[in-house]
């Protein structure tokens, strides 16, 4: 009794569609781990956005109530390292920080009529996922549909202040 073998030709054939088989399973393994590892990136970096922006409002706001005199927002975010308007320099923020959408040191930066910084924004048009439960100060962002609309201003951070100053009607974007 001979038994029937198969022959390695036929062996091979089913070895390769095999292997073609586990390449396209991993291949789609692959794809589904690197749209996980996008959105958990992207979700981290709305995070730190949130946390920069708000170190930003802040140092503004420490600016604007440090004033001597007449209280006023710097003419450059640079005047937030080291405010000279003192006989020693103060420091407002503990560094300039990166927009961490862009990855870039341009912010878009809110102007007052007078041309003074009294705010920040990402330049990235890009969708956030982000749309519900921000911190109180920045329940404004609800709903917002691009990360540039996330405008940290101080007066918003900090509006229960009894000597807030009020936003500036004209208050822009510059270029």
């Amino acid at each position: 009794m001979a038994a029937s073998m198969p022959n390695g030709k036929a062996c091979a054939g089913f070895t390769y569609l095999g292997v073609l088989l586990l390449i396209a399973v991993s291949s789609v393994a692959l794809a589904a781990t690197g749209t996980v590892w996008s959105s958990v990136a992207r979700r981290d970096h709305e995070r730190q956005l949130l946390w920069v922006g708000s170190q930003y409002a802040q140092a503004l706001r420490s600016y604007y109530r440090a004033s001597p005199g007449l209280a006023q927002y710097p003419q450059e975010l640079a005047d937030l390292l080291q405010d000279n308007r003192f006989p020693e320099a103060k420091r407002h923020i503990r560094r300039l920080y990166p927009d961490p959408i862009t990855n870039s040191d341009d912010w878009g930066l809110l102007r007052s009529i007078d041309g003074r910084i009294t705010g920040v924004h990402s330049r990235s048009d890009a969708t956030p996922f982000k749309h519900s439960g921000f911190a109180a100060e920045w329940s404004g962002f609800e709903g917002l549909e691009h990360y540039s609309d996330w405008q940290f201003v101080a007066e918003q951070a900090f509006a229960d202040s009894p000597n807030g100053a009020q936003p500036q009607a004209g208050a822009g974007d510059t270029p």
